[in-house]
């Protein structure tokens, strides 16, 4: 909560709340919102939740990513929240850097590399299943079901439990809205520890094998962390966190880039054709969609009094860091609103930057592409139904709830 605000200018109070459904429904509204925010200046403060900083500038996020010292990752959460630490998001370092060392090889680029053959089946698979109908839910049949099955196989979890981690991971992100706050809030802890619970039964399982696996999870719960001059496994809380975070990220994340790629190249026919002509592009292309629309506000407070563009900000303020407003810094991109996926450099920031970027990248980068190469290989004529729009939902991490697609069946 900012400290104090009668000395906050006028000039830089916004009436903005990243969770109001206004800003998808009934049409998304969200960039241009941003936007607005952006052209008052890097840095505006919202009232909402208590009182939040909204930087929105590339220069100024990547500064507060990179400087843990100065801006601590906890809390994460811009609402009020009392459930204690997710870990290890909202964990700093030397502390974070110990849980982090404990995942790093498990998520490493040629680990990831290794995982393609099998990300390519799968995209085939899913393929399979409406590639010769003509029309599909995108959303409920690929955009989630590919990274929900390689979250699941790399977990080495039952895909029958996939409705449970969609049901709590989207109550979770979005809350339930039409119960009011105070319920919708509720829910967003019960599901919470819903997963814990679930998780929790699995590190009971885990541990009690003969022998460990080779899935992330058995190696992260007998993979030892060093802090404090102490070595020790983590605790059953730690995991249970440490496996919901991993979640939150696999699946969202992934989900709503697909969807975004699919809407952009279809409203940019130019560029499709450019990727339908030269697979190759398809790496270039995904960075583009990952720039274009960036799924993250991150949450950060100042631990001291300090300065951000001008902008006096008091120990304890806390601050909402608009990746996608960074991703449209005009300072840092030539022709931001522009999707061109040949463009160079991209320096997006959508994985952060800093101590906490996305340990997932690889993984997500592998699945975007082959996702992508695919896609355009098989129904690259696809277009949005016009009789049933896309809907897409506002939270710190926002994403997209269905997209309906169109284009002529496979023969």
């Amino acid at each position: 909560m900012t400290a104090t605000t009668t000395d906050i200018p006028e000039r830089l109070r916004v009436d903005f709340d990243i969770f109001d459904p206004a800003l998808t429904s009934p049409a998304d509204r969200f960039q241009e919102e941003i936007a607005k925010l952006a052209g008052i200046g890097p840095v505006v403060y919202s009232s909402a939740y208590g009182g939040h900083w909204i930087v929105t500038g590339y220069e100024e996020i990547q500064q507060i990513l990179r400087d843990a010292d100065l801006f601590s990752s906890y809390p994460n959460d811009i609402r009020p929240n009392d459930q204690g630490k997710i870990v290890p998001l909202e964990l700093d370092p030397p502390e974070h850097t110990a849980f982090r060392q404990a995942m790093q090889p498990l998520f490493s680029p040629r680990r990831m590399k290794a995982l393609e053959t099998i990300i390519r089946e799968t995209t085939g698979e899913l393929l399979d299943g409406f590639a010769m109908r003509g029309s599909a839910e995108f959303v409920a049949e690929f955009a989630h079901e590919l990274p929900t099955r390689m979250f699941l196989g790399l977990m080495d979890l039952p895909l029958r439990d996939a409705p449970l981690f969609t049901e709590a991971s989207d109550t979770f992100l979005q809350g339930k809205p039409e119960l009011g706050e105070e319920a919708s809030r509720q829910a967003t802890i019960d599901a919470m520890m819903q997963m814990h619970g679930y998780f929790a039964g699995v590190v009971e399982e885990r541990r009690n094998r003969p022998e460990p696996g080779s899935d992330v999870t058995s190696q992260i719960i007998h993979t030892p962390i060093e802090l404090q001059g102490e070595r020790r496994l983590l605790t059953d809380a730690e995991l249970s966190n440490m496996f919901f975070l991993l979640l939150l990220g696999g699946l969202h994340t992934v989900q709503g880039s697909l969807a975004w790629g699919l809407l952009y190249l279809a409203n940019n026919p130019e560029q499709r054709q450019k990727l339908i002509d030269n697979p190759g592009l398809a790496p270039a292309a995904v960075e583009e969609i990952l720039r274009i629309e960036a799924a993250v506000s991150m949450g950060r407070s100042a631990r001291r009094d300090t300065v951000i563009a001008g902008v006096p900000i008091k120990a304890g303020d806390q601050l909402l860091l608009s990746l996608t407003a960074a991703n449209r810094d005009a300072h840092e991109f030539d022709n931001p609103t522009r999707f061109e996926i040949e463009r160079k450099p991209n320096r997006h920031l959508s994985f952060g930057s800093g101590p906490h970027r996305c340990i997932g990248s690889h993984l997500a980068r592998i699945e975007l592409v082959v996702a992508m190469q695919e896609i355009h290989r098989r129904i690259p004529d696809y277009r949005l139904d016009p009789s049933d729009p896309p809907v897409w939902h506002p939270a710190q991490t926002r994403g997209v709830v269905k997209m309906p697609i169109l284009f002529t069946p496979e023969s």
